[in-house]
């Protein structure tokens, strides 16, 4: 086995050009692969783990008090397919005042929803008391926050601030949990609760069967069936917090793990044509290997040794890689995140590093068996000649052919070049295929990115949002009233347009959570073109909201519900279109619904349009002179999340743009060694180096530019299977005008890509071919 070592090891140090094409190949597929397994796993990782660390429900259902008892909800804990339970907590909803929410961070005036809660354990939902203590007595609340730097002490702790409800005692904030189902706003003792006329029960269920949403709506159902008819008021699925959670990484999901599998497709082939070409070239190696005594089985192992010490180096090394740009992805991706109100820290798997780590070498192990077994076959008689017998095939008989065509023969020579090793053509074209596929489904993302980021920004419709100052955040207040103000602003040089955005507090009927209403009033101009789906709104009572607020409230087009505001108003909805993003509890409606909510509701911003060629520093400065109380911003150009998805799909594509040439750059240098003697008669009898390395290029282009058609229209079906993909995981619905990226000079240049990629790869080794004296390239034969 020693004598086998020696071997493998001599190979490897001698064909330092091979080694190096296989390191690097496995190492930025390794990179690549690394990156989408760990945003795979971390997409649900830590809601599984945060998740069942506090044995979060399953399900938390609302019961109407009018209707059920509390007796009646303790006996749903012994239903069939209830694991555990926790309630009946009475549950009120009370209005949080502004005096109130202005002085205490992470809060919002408007309504709160309240639960009558003994302590924070409990076999279901086990709450983070972070800081304070919980509300035992009478006038003691605790509010749910994330445990965010200051939040439990510093001076804007929420912690000994008081909440003045009309009527009653104040409310003493005592301490400060994180739920990591979202069960309430706040809670406050059993006996404090009854204060505040509780008209609901919460009762929360942890389930024997909760993989899909089928399986908990039916076991829902089975829990309620036993109740009084209409006592189930609604039902919170943790599934949609999971989905909310996974929304923004999901976005990433889909394209990296495209990546990964290009990638790997790719090494596998250059890894294919590597040994392929070892093989061939080394026929020589091998047939005095086996003179020397070495079996057929310990040639084959010789020759896979020399390709695994590379690739499992590659592999270690781009998972060291991926391990470090991984957190620096998932950093970006996750930040902000919450869950429930517990803040959610993204960790990979170790099971991505060590996949990644063992199975690409084991994939090379593979691709290199079949062309490694023609070893095993050979004889050493066989193997010796064939080393340096010439050429036959089908090579003489098309250059025979092409020499009747009227072309330079340097180019006709390259043209027939790849018939001579056709299954070395073949690998070669499916590389160059792959990298093609890649730069077109790269192509057709970022010009969706790239649409999508100006629609959220903007672009084009506001360039300014002019605030009112807010006498609390230490600003000066506006001399003029909310429509005055707009008026004054429409008035002002250069502006072309302005509308006014304010919102209010509501929550749905039946739902313990609060939405936010955004009411527009007039400016329609200055409106984002971020309609997906239906159409705006056109009378009072219809409102448009983002797709992540119809999965969490499980709403579609068309679907009506009933808005109540804190002052007991309500207002009959109807959802009429979707936007493309959004906040999950906020939906856009006219002004009319607003205030039919809300009397009194007033702008506290304008989005402003300025006429083509305005000057924006000019415009601040008349905005101020009018009116020192409104304060302008300037709406950036940039999105976030459409510079991280071009960035990081840009970067991996010229990895497998770079690696695709690759595998052209070792086809090339395998030619040009096997063709040493027809290159030196080749200049022997007047051919130039210029003609030699045009003559190689050609032979790659021709490849090249087969690949180049057969690629576009994988880029183009990986394109349409990702999207889809990728609108369903984050919740969102891109317009068709965002989709429509392939126009006819658009895919020919992706098909030219094809050809450019082959020339990259070729024209180094073609000219250092080109560089050789006829006497060297004798001498060496």
């Amino acid at each position: 086995m020693s004598a086998v070592w020696r071997a493998s090891r001599a190979a490897v140090r001698r064909r330092r050009l091979q080694t190096s094409v296989i390191a690097v190949v496995v190492l930025v597929s390794s990179t690549a692969l690394v990156v989408a397994l760990g945003l795979l796993d971390v997409t649900s990782g830590p809601f599984d783990r945060i998740f069942g660390q506090v044995h979060g429900a399953h399900v938390v259902a609302t019961f109407d008090a009018a209707k059920v008892s509390g007796t009646e909800l303790e006996r749903t804990a012994k239903c069939p397919g209830v694991r555990a339970s926790a309630g009946p907590f009475s549950q009120a909803v009370i209005d949080m005042p502004e005096s109130a929410a202005s002085q205490m961070p992470g809060t919002a005036p408007g309504p709160l929803t309240v639960v009558g809660r003994p302590d924070p354990g409990g076999d279901v939902d086990r709450l983070d008391l972070f800081a304070g203590h919980w509300a035992t007595g009478p006038g003691q609340i605790v509010l749910a926050l994330p445990d965010a730097p200051g939040m439990g002490n510093g001076p804007h702790s929420p912690l000994g601030k008081r909440i003045q409800l009309p009527g009653q005692r104040p409310l003493t904030v005592v301490g400060l949990a994180s739920s990591v189902s979202g069960t309430a706003q706040a809670w406050v003792s059993p006996q404090q609760i009854t204060a505040l006329h509780p008209t609901t029960y919460q009762m929360l269920y942890r389930l024997d069967r909760a993989t899909t949403a089928r399986q908990i709506s039916e076991e829902t159902s089975a829990i309620s069936d036993g109740l009084p008819p209409g006592s189930l008021i609604a039902h919170q699925s943790y599934l949609t917090l999971k989905a909310q959670v996974a929304a923004n990484p999901n976005v990433y999901v889909p394209f990296l793990l495209a990546f990964g599998v290009l990638g790997l497709l790719v090494a596998v082939l250059i890894v294919g044509n590597v040994v392929s070409g070892a093989v061939v070239s080394g026929f020589r190696h091998i047939g005095v290997l086996k003179s020397l005594g070495f079996t057929p089985r310990q040639v084959v192992t010789v020759y896979l040794v020399m390709v695994c010490v590379p690739a499992t180096a590659g592999a270690l090394a781009g998972t060291t890689l991926g391990g470090m740009v991984a957190p620096l992805l998932l950093h970006q991706v996750f930040q902000g995140a919450e869950l429930g109100t517990a803040t959610v820290q993204p960790t990979i798997g170790s099971w991505a590093y060590v996949t990644t780590a063992l199975g690409m070498p084991l994939t090379v192990l593979l691709a290199a068996l079949i062309p490694a077994l023609r070893a095993h076959r050979l004889s050493a008689a066989r193997a010796v000649s064939a080393g340096s017998a010439p050429h036959a095939g089908r090579g003489p008989a098309v250059q025979r052919w092409l020499s009747g065509i009227r072309l330079p023969r340097s180019v006709t020579l390259g043209l027939g070049l790849p018939f001579a090793r056709p299954g070395r053509a073949l690998l070669t074209v499916a590389s160059v295929l792959l990298g093609v596929a890649t730069v077109t489904f790269t192509t057709g993302l970022s010009a969706t990115m790239v649409s999508f980021g100006h629609t959220m920004q903007g672009v084009g419709k506001v360039q300014s949002t002019v605030w009112r100052g807010q006498p609390r955040f230490d600003q000066t207040a506006p001399h003029h009233d909310d429509t005055a103000t707009q008026t004054l602003l429409r008035g002002l040089p250069h502006v072309a347009d302005v509308a006014a955005v304010g919102f209010t507090d509501a929550r749905i009927l039946g739902r313990s959570e609060g939405v936010a209403v955004e009411g527009v009033r007039g400016g329609r101009s200055t409106l984002p073109d971020d309609l997906a789906r239906g159409r705006w709104m056109r009378r009072p009572g219809e409102v448009v909201a983002s797709g992540r607020f119809l999965a969490k409230q499980a709403l579609r087009l068309g679907d009506s519900f009933t808005l109540s505001a804190a002052n007991g108003r309500q207002e009959r909805v109807t959802l009429v279109g979707e936007i493309l993003a959004g906040p999950e509890d906020r939906m856009r409606a006219d002004w009319s619904t607003m205030t039919a909510l809300t009397p009194d509701a007033q702008a506290n911003q304008y989005w402003v349009r300025l006429a083509r060629g305005a000057d924006y520093s000019a415009y601040a400065k008349a905005v101020q002179a009018a009116d020192p109380g409104l304060y302008p911003t300037k709406n950036t150009t940039v999105n976030a999340d459409a510079v991280t998805v071009i960035s990081s799909a840009s970067a991996l594509t010229l990895m497998l743009t770079l690696v695709a040439a690759m595998g052209v750059f070792n086809t090339v240098v395998l030619n040009a060694r096997e063709r040493q003697r027809d290159l030196g008669m080749l200049k022997s009898i007047g051919m130039t180096p210029r003609q030699v390395t045009g003559m190689l290029v050609v032979s790659m282009a021709g490849l090249g530019l087969i690949g180049g058609i057969l690629g576009l229209p994988l880029g183009v079906a990986a394109y349409h299977v990702v999207i889809p993909i990728t609108e369903h995981a984050a919740q969102l619905t891109f317009p068709a005008r965002m989709l429509d990226v392939w126009h006819p000079g658009l895919m020919t240049l992706l098909v030219l890509a094809g050809v450019a990629i082959a020339a990259l790869g070729a024209v180094l080794p073609a000219r250092a071919a080109a560089r050789q004296t006829v006497a060297r390239v004798l001498h060496t034969e």
